[in-house]
């Protein structure tokens, strides 16, 4: 009987030291620094809302959509600053790269080749990051905030017979959310964001040889949809 209550108190024991034991903590003090850096990299997803231009609308009329969408990628810095201990200002500088293909179709047959529309930003996001409660070497978190973005890629293009353009300039509001991993010598966060452009970014050229491309919207907006790796 005593070699069995002691057996069973030694379990006991083990049992309540296995339970409150805690995992040991990657990279403890990251989330302590008033400023941290680091770098991102990604991949991302270029689209339009389409308006059509209903002044210009007929029966015969051209009607465009956004019909192939093609993989771009990104590429970030990373400039971080701790406001609270849930609460981070972020400052994302970098470039993006995608393009869109806009068909248009006159009574339900594909008219001419389609647009492809390339794009080359550079980009100035600045979010604010929420995150949760720690748990071990893992949180989540939520981001939100603007996008001032700079296309510099030249889309008008006769010899390859793209007739449309992009203005230049557009603003953007982002969110999106992920998880921060830890690990022994740096942070990984894989994060998740959704891009929509804010302005009509449609460039009405004063010439073109074929017009009715340009006519047949009264809008486009820009969207972007993001996967992405920090490493911090």
């Amino acid at each position: 009987m005593i070699i069995t209550g002691l057996c069973l108190c030694w379990l006991g024991t083990s049992a309540q030291d296995h339970i409150t034991r805690k995992k040991v903590l990657n990279y403890q003090h990251h989330d302590d620094k008033a400023i941290h850096f680091g770098f991102c990299v990604g991949l991302n997803v270029m689209d339009f809302t389409v308006t059509p231009s209903f002044a210009n609308y007929q029966t015969d009329s051209l009607l465009g959509s956004v019909t192939n969408l093609s993989p771009g990628f990104h590429i970030q810095a990373v400039s971080a600053a701790r406001l609270t201990d849930f609460l981070e200002l972020r400052f994302l500088p970098g470039v993006a790269f995608g393009q869109r293909e806009l068909s248009f179709y006159r009574n339900n047959r594909l008219y001419e080749k389609p647009q492809r529309l390339e794009s080359s930003y550079i980009e100035l996001p600045l979010l604010l990051k929420y995150k949760s409660k720690r748990v071990n070497n893992y949180r989540g978190f939520l981001v939100g905030g603007l996008n001032p973005r700079f296309d510099l890629a030249k889309t008008y293009r006769e010899e390859d017979e793209i007739y449309m353009d992009l203005k230049l300039n557009d603003l953007c509001y982002e969110l999106g959310g992920g998880f921060d991993f830890y690990f022994p010598y740096f942070k990984l966060s894989i994060e998740l964001r959704g891009s929509w452009g804010m302005f009509n970014v449609l460039n009405r050229r004063g010439s073109t040889p074929h017009p009715e491309f340009q006519n047949a919207v009264e809008k486009l907006r820009s969207s972007v949809y993001m996967i992405s790796f920090f490493i911090e």
